[in-house]
């Protein structure tokens, strides 16, 4: 986590801004059918191993490496109340919660939140411009974020833009992320299935990408 930051701080500094994408093995997955998603993945310009499977893949390459959850990641960023953030995420009825969560947790945090559904995208481009963030958090699911990311970067050049998923639910409190033994025990995609049990066919490219691993090694 110390390294992630320290990454993004000497970025920001030096006004070179760039992307971070929180790596796990549906993303993987996802970029093996779709060239165009492989290669904005591609173009990032740090790769954090978000889920437990991309842990394990590395590990066996002889890569060791803890996991870094994006939220946590996202959660550190807020919390050092060093940059100006936008928000970008989650329904309409919920942007008012995101906020209140945060002026409550880090009150000098300069911070903006805008939902995801976008109709309105002067505005969003008007916001871009005229604010500037120094960090954009773009919760949209993959591999809608990392398009609208790809479509919006440039307004902000000097800006780290990073893809937070379903974040913003559970700053708003309307979803819980998983008891810390589970997650200790890299089971938080199982929580999350029981949470949103329709995500079930997206499970499924879970044990696809641990063959995949096993099998390249063989």
């Amino acid at each position: 986590m110390a390294a992630y930051l320290d990454w993004l701080r000497t970025q920001i500094d030096q006004g070179q801004g760039g992307q971070i994408v929180t790596f796990n093995p549906e993303m993987a997955m996802l970029a093996r059918q779709d060239a165009t998603f492989e290669a904005l993945l591609e173009a990032a310009d740090l790769r954090t191993p978000d889920g437990a499977g991309v842990v394990f893949a590395l590990r066996l390459r002889g890569v060791p490496v803890a996991r870094c959850p994006g939220i946590e990641l996202a959660e550190a960023i807020l919390e050092s109340a060093a940059y100006r953030v936008l928000i970008v995420g989650g329904k309409p009825e919920i942007t008012d919660a995101v906020q209140h969560h945060w002026q409550q947790r880090t009150p000098q945090l300069e911070l903006k939140v805008q939902h995801g559904y976008v109709q309105d995208e002067a505005a969003v481009t008007a916001l871009l411009q005229t604010w500037q963030p120094q960090v954009m958090l773009v919760g949209m699911g993959s591999p809608r974020q990392e398009q609208w990311i790809a479509r919006h970067q440039a307004l902000c050049p000097t800006a780290v833009w990073m893809g937070i998923g379903g974040s913003v639910d559970i700053w708003a409190g309307i979803k819980q992320r998983a008891p810390r033994w589970l997650r200790t025990i890299h089971c938080e995609w199982l929580y999350r299935l029981y949470q949103e049990p329709w995500r079930w066919r997206r499970m499924l490219v879970l044990p696809q990408f641990a063959w995949l691993v096993l099998w390249s090694r063989s």
